[in-house]
């Protein structure tokens, strides 16, 4: 199946409609995300894509403007047990670099379901994800300066990281709740909590 196969083609557009034959070739699975996690092709080698920590996407040096081919791009992305992510068709996987998290959560909203709070996210690539058991935040904060950076589970072993803009907006929503007996300053959605700091670190920090 040449056909399919992905190649270091000279533009993104190129590799974008060798992903799309490719993925084709599973005889409709449906019309939601290829099932990616199913598929176990060969390791072809890595190509020169990379996706960097604001979000952008470069191939072979050059940022790929078209939001259609990043989205085509982003539907195939998994990360595996050995820590690196790759695009994956069911004939091949590729070897990508990802700077921080493949995904970047750009909007978020905060809304009342069945009377406990419900935070959705947006992702720069169009995915939609409610926060809660099956998608947990964590936060971590990195750096000398202590720089706290959240991030989204979104499928599989892939995240999002939630952007500064919304960051500040998750935050201002945080409260202390006792975990383990300690204090913790915590975020709540769809009935899960998920802590960010120890309140006593955070008073620290504030000061």
């Amino acid at each position: 199946m040449a056909e399919g196969k992905i190649q270091q083609t000279g533009d993104a557009a190129g590799l974008a409609a060798l992903i799309a034959r490719a993925a084709g070739q599973t005889g409709g699975e449906g019309r939601g995300l290829p099932p990616v996690e199913r598929w176990n092709p060969p390791f072809c080698g890595d190509i020169d894509m990379e996706i960097r920590s604001d979000g952008t996407w470069f191939y072979m040096g050059t940022p790929i403007g078209r939001e259609p081919l990043v989205r085509l791009f982003s539907t195939v992305l998994r990360k595996d047990d050995d820590g690196k992510t790759y695009l994956v068709t069911p004939v091949e996987k590729v070897g990508i670099r990802v700077a921080d998290a493949p995904f970047l959560a750009v909007e978020m909203s905060a809304m009342k379901k069945a009377g406990e709070n419900v935070l959705t996210f947006r992702t720069n690539v169009g995915d939609v994800i409610e926060a809660g058991p099956e998608h947990p935040l964590r936060f971590v904060t990195h750096g000398d300066n202590r720089e706290l950076k959240p991030y989204l589970h979104v499928r599989g072993r892939l995240e999002a990281l939630v952007s500064r803009p919304v960051m500040y907006d998750l935050v201002e929503l945080g409260h202390t709740v006792a975990v383990g007996g300690v204090d913790m300053f915590c975020i709540k959605s769809a009935g899960a909590v998920f802590p960010i700091m120890p309140a006593a670190e955070l008073e620290a920090l504030s000061r």
